[in-house]
């Protein structure tokens, strides 16, 4: 037996935590790198005694080509901790997490969510729902024993190992908790598209839509891994809505990223819904009250008035559920949350019609996708009239792809430090007279600058990926369009 530190193995392989679970390159995720994180998340749960069910842990994953064997280290991994793994196969994340505080065990998720193939990644759940940053500073501090002859010097298994049979129990139940809230003809005479690609929702998707009433037609489905970003959505994709609305008449086109717990939604033009408008329209049909969201998300919600208050947090579903469980333990009730990527989370069990939607706090696609669907049809408009609802501000979201993380950190620290009044002046020697006089900032989580005149440009360094993000707001597309561009070419050259 050999004794693993986490956090040296973290180092050691370029595999950590991110904004939402443990992700790396494929290459570096060996057998005995996914062994040794599966074995301490367990250990963790026993000493902390967070779960309520430590004989049992819910395991699926997703579509990516690595997801297989990764799922085999997972089971072999909790059986070594002599947990009984509860093989769930190839479903969504909030699928798997929804079986587990349904049946109080804890749950794992093998995805990349949004990713290129050539990584993969690890949720973690308790039987409550997603760990927090404590559960994640836990795991890292713990040090487990393995058996070293199970594995090669790649860090390979030395013996093959098969999954065990699926228990279909956690898809069935998933697929229930929408069929038991909308009725049969919910969504009747509506066309919508899927653009089924990779997700691992691609078909729940097409069979819950018809079982709803909606004329459906399957698009776009690959049988190769394909990295669908909500936040970042490519040339591509936006041609492809365009040309399937036109070609198939269709009312909207719906997708997910890959794991299924972020939502994509065209309107019947074919133009793809950011992710933040998605998430009010359908804290608005749920009738919540209260939002939590990130502060990279969209201010119409604020300017709404539909809500009695919006709370924003860091960017990561564990910030935005930490924000959630605030509220609710000062007594408010009908809490959710979204995120800028669409994912929706929800705190409070919510009536509809007599139904109670029960509560699901980790990141979900479908309820929004449902939600607006339903909510076009109940007031008969299309998409299109449902977005125009909210005030109308547009943001846009790009990326600079290969830059270093602490690259993107030297660069946004040099514009955030000393008092206010420097800061100010750094970043209009930054950007020059490009976008006016700065108003103010926000240092949340990255660097948030709102101008003069209610443009908003904020940096942020991905939590998943050598990436610099950028998010811009402003009062029409174009301008949010332009103002991205503009800054990622300022930025590009101040990095090169």
């Amino acid at each position: 037996m050999k004794q693993i530190n986490i956090s040296s193995l973290m180092s050691d392989s370029g595999v950590g935590f991110g904004t939402s679970g443990a992700r790396g390159l494929v290459s570096r995720m060996t057998d005995e790198v996914c062994y040794a994180y599966t074995c301490a998340f367990l250990q963790h749960l026993r000493q902390q005694k967070i779960s309520d069910n430590n004989l049992q842990v819910a395991i699926a994953g997703d579509l990516r080509s690595s997801t297989h064997r990764i799922m085999v280290a997972v089971i072999k991994a909790a059986e070594a901790m002599k947990v009984e793994p509860v093989f769930c196969g190839l479903i969504p994340s909030p699928a798997v997490a929804l079986y587990g505080i349904e049946h109080q065990m804890p749950s794992i998720m093998v995805t990349g969510s949004h990713i290129p193939d050539d990584r993969n990644g690890i949720k973690f759940n308790t039987a409550l729902g997603e760990i927090t940053k404590d559960d994640e500073q836990g795991i890292r501090e713990q040090s487990v024993s393995l058996d070293e002859a199970l594995f090669d010097s790649q860090g390979r298994f030395v013996q093959q190992y098969q999954l065990p049979a699926v228990n279909n129990l956690a898809a069935s139940e998933y697929h229930q908790r929408y069929t038991n809230i909308f009725g049969q003809a919910a969504l009747e005479d509506m066309a919508v598209g899927v653009y089924q690609h990779s997700g691992v929702a691609r078909d729940l998707l097409v069979i819950l839509l018809q079982e709803l009433g909606a004329k459906v037609i399957a698009l776009g489905r690959s049988e190769t891994f394909v990295p669908v970003d909500t936040e970042a959505i490519r040339d591509e994709d936006v041609e492809l809505a365009r040309q399937w609305v036109s070609e198939h008449h269709l009312d909207a086109i719906v997708s997910t990223d890959g794991d299924a717990d972020r939502p994509l939604i065209s309107d019947e033009k074919g133009s793809w819904l950011r992710g933040d408008a998605v998430g009010s329209l359908c804290a608005r049909f749920l009738g919540a009250d209260y939002i939590v969201t990130p502060v990279s998300s969209n201010t119409a919600v604020d300017k709404s008035g539909w809500f009695s208050g919006v709370s924003r947090t860091r960017i990561g579903s564990p910030f935005v559920i930490k924000g959630m469980e605030n509220l609710a333990q000062a007594g408010n009730k009908k809490i959710v949350g979204y995120e800028a990527n669409g994912g929706f989370l929800q705190q409070d069990g919510i009536d509809l019609d007599g139904h109670i939607l029960s509560p699901l706090p980790t990141r979900d696609a479908v309820i929004v996708i449902l939600g607006l669907l339903v909510s076009a049809k109940q007031q008969g408009i299309s998409i299109s009239r449902l977005a125009t609802q909210l005030p109308q501000r547009y943001t846009f979201s790009d990326r600079i792809k290969n830059i270093p993380t602490d690259k993107s950190k030297a660069l946004i620290a040099g514009l955030e430090t000393g008092s206010p009044e420097q800061d100010k002046n750094r970043i209009r020697e930054f950007f020059g007279q490009k976008f006016g006089e700065v108003e103010s900032i926000d240092i949340t989580d990255g660097l948030r600058i709102t101008f003069s005149n209610k443009d908003i440009v904020h940096l942020r360094p991905s939590g998943n990926a050598p990436e610099l993000r950028c998010y811009t707001e402003s009062g029409n597309l174009a301008n949010a369009r332009e103002i991205n561009r503009e800054v990622l070419q300022i930025v590009k050259q101040a990095l090169s």
